[in-house]
Formats: structure tokens, sequence, C-alpha cells
């Protein structure tokens, strides 16, 4: 449960004293310049316009004029996201001048270490505070006056430098172990999907483009105005990374009219999305199992159907799944700003197959196995690198809770 915002009585090490962070530190607001003075490449006298979307990458840069109408901070200032998605978002090492959605604290470095500040508000402490006041908001965001009485542990300023050196040194630790894991995840990926191209790569076997097997079908548009038919529908949230369409997930829409026959899908097909922003989504894969009831496929995607039993759907999906026919489709969209797949393309898609059913069958058994372990060992590294992230937050939580000494 998030505590509420009082200034709590502990008991404090010789030295420490609990203050508010608006009596250690003062706060200031962006600017805001007119979109009209934004660039996207470097120029002389310009510099760089740090906003929201800053705090998730440095892509898409935006500089604007010098001017002393900016508000501007250096690379050793912390900057806080003040609204939306970014709330509490702390942006250290940038230089250049900062919109109105960004903070810039400074504190009072007399009696407050920069980068123990930075670690303050990193912390659970810090953070759970922050999403009591700033869901109070209309606009999820908060202000400096939100902020000014939040309690902060404020030890002698060697202590300070101590425990710094003292976190820094568990989260380079912390995140040397993750990276491993993190790779570890990487590597267990790579080899499943290394397993599945060698059992793909049969020169012996059948070649044949998929319209020579297969029939396609765009699935089903609709507006949230439709009046007719109640219907589920499988979506391209449906897809992530799963292999068989989630019955259990779906959405109902409502038609204009009745469904068609055409429409409705069937044990054994195969969706395949369609159309989508991120070209990287195109060619993701879904298999029907057994369908119950009215269910569709919505019209960003294309259903494939097999006309012949010399292959296995399941057999196809997975190869359909593997990243060489992925970046083969993916390729093979049109489109600007949202790529596109279409029938075309999947129509002269090769697929190797065995003639054999049975041969089918064993390949996508040593696959489910494969699957299966690397499931596994992918659940592994992935609760590791969930409890390496937890143990930076009970380490923090150490650090600004008065127990320094075990923490080291």
């Amino acid at each position: 449960m998030i505590k509420e915002l009082t200034m709590e009585k502990i008991s404090l090490p010789n030295g420490w004293e609990m203050k508010k962070l608006g009596e250690v530190c003062s706060f200031q607001g962006g600017s805001q310049p007119p979109k009209s003075q934004f660039i996207y490449e470097k120029r002389d006298s310009y510099v760089r316009f740090l906003q929201i979307r800053d705090f998730k990458s440095d892509k898409n840069i935006t500089y604007i004029p010098e001017s002393p109408k900016n508000r501007y901070c250096s690379d050793d200032d912390i900057l806080l996201g003040r609204y939306g998605a970014s709330v509490g978002k702390v942006l250290i090492n940038k230089t250049g001048a900062y919109n109105v959605a960004v903070m810039k604290t400074i504190p009072d470095e007399k009696v407050l270490f920069k980068r123990y500040l930075f670690f303050y508000f990193t912390s659970n402490d810090f953070q759970n505070r922050l999403e009591i006041v700033s869901s109070r908001s209309a606009q999820n965001g908060f202000s400096k006056n939100d902020i000014f009485d939040f309690p902060i542990l404020v030890p002698p300023l060697h202590q300070q430098k101590q425990i710094v050196g003292t976190l820094d040194k568990a989260f380079a630790a912390i995140d040397t172990a993750k990276a491993n894991a993190e790779q570890n995840l990487q590597n267990a990926k790579e080899l499943f999907e290394n397993t599945l191209q060698i059992l793909f790569d049969n020169k012996n076997w059948e070649n044949k483009k998929l319209g020579e097997i297969a029939s396609f079908k765009n699935g089903m548009n609709f507006t949230k105005s439709s009046k007719g038919q109640s219907i589920e529908i499988v979506g391209v949230k449906n897809f992530k990374n799963k292999f068989w369409v989630p019955f259990e997930e779906l959405e109902k829409v409502i038609l204009d009219g009745e469904m068609s026959e055409a429409y409705q899908l069937k044990k054994g097909d195969i969706i395949t999305v369609r159309s989508n922003g991120n070209p990287k989504l195109i060619g993701r894969t879904l298999l029907a199992n057994k369908v119950n009831g009215n269910v569709s496929h919505s019209g960003f995607t294309i259903r494939i159907r097999l006309n012949s039993n010399t292959l296995l759907p399941v057999f196809l999906c997975h190869y359909l799944k593997t990243s060489k026919t992925r970046k083969e489709l993916v390729d093979s969209g049109n489109g600007v700003g949202i790529k596109s797949l279409n029938q075309g393309s999947l129509s002269s898609l090769m697929i190797p197959y065995p003639k054999s059913e049975e041969e089918q069958k064993l390949i996508v058994n040593k696959i489910e196995g494969i699957s299966k372990q690397t499931k596994k060992l992918e659940a592994i590294y992935t609760q590791k690198i969930a409890d390496l992230e937890e143990m930076k937050k009970s380490v923090l939580q150490k650090a600004f809770s008065g127990q320094f000494n075990t923490i080291n």
C-alpha cells in the first residue's frame, strides 16, 4: 500500500535530518517555443530541445534556436518528467533547452549531493508519493508545489557520498548480472530460431508456392456505429507471441447486417497480420484450433486456408513463424506510413515441406519439444531480470530509510 504524504517519525542515525524536498532544492520549469522553430538536424546557434519523448529514447532529436527566452540544462542537471507516462521519469547527462513538461531540480549543494538526489528520485518512496499527487491531477501531472513537502532523509554530505558510492557499486554489479541474464535470454531465442532453420532446411523436400496450396481472404471492416450481427473478431492485438488463436481474449463487435459464411473462421485456418504502422508486426501468424460460434478476423489481417491435404496447417504455421520467412514477408510489404502485406506476396511465398504427413508430424513434435524447453529457459531468465530490478528497489529502500549500514 502507498503511504500517505506525511513526515514519518523514524529513528535516524546520528547527524541525519528529515527535510522537506523544497527546503533543500529549487525547481525550474521549462519553456515552450513555437513548433515553427523546430528542426531535426543540428545547426550552428541551435541547441537540443528536450521533451517528454526524450525520456524514452534519443531518436528524433529536436533542435531550436538559442534564445534568452529558453530554459537550459547542463549534463549534470537532473530533469523530471511532469506529465503522462513520463511522470517521475528521471533524465540526466543531457545538455540543451527543455520544455514545460520537464522540470529541472537544483539541489542546495551545501547540504545535498546531486547524485544522492538522483537516487532519491528513483526510489520507491519518491515514486509512490508522486503517483498519489499526479493521479489527483486531470493531466496526470505535478507541479513544484506538489512535491515541495515530500520528505527526504539528508545525512551529512560525506555520508551521502558514501551512500552514493555503495549504490553505484551495488548497481554496477546488478546491471552486470542483468546484462548477462538478458544475453542468456537472447541466446535462448536465437538457439531456438537457428534450430528451426536447420529443421526446415531440407533440399529433398517438395517446394510449392503458397498460392498453389492455399486460398486467402482479407478480414472484415466494421465501425462503432454498425448495427447488425454480433461476432467475435481476431485483431492485431491478439497476436503478440502466441501460436494459437486466443479465443478467450477475442472482442465482440457489431457488423452492418449479417456475416457471410465466407468470413467464418474454421479449424486449421491461419491468420496473418496484413497491415500495421510497425512493419515488424507484418506477417505474424495465429493458427485456429476448434472454432465455436461466429468468429472472423479484422480487416488488418489475412486468412490463409489450405485447400489440399498435402500439408498440415500446424507445420505451415511453424514455417511462417521462422525469422527468415517473417523477414521475407516484411520486406514484401508496401506502403510508406503503414506497411501492408498483400495476397500476391503470400501467394508467391515458396513453402518447403516433406510429402509424408508422418514426417511433417515428426518435425512439428521436434519443434514443439524444443519450444517447450526454450520457454522454460526464457521464463528463468525473465524472472531473474525481474528479481534483479526488485533488488535495486530494495537497496534504494534501505539507503533512504536510514539503514545505510545494512547495505554495505
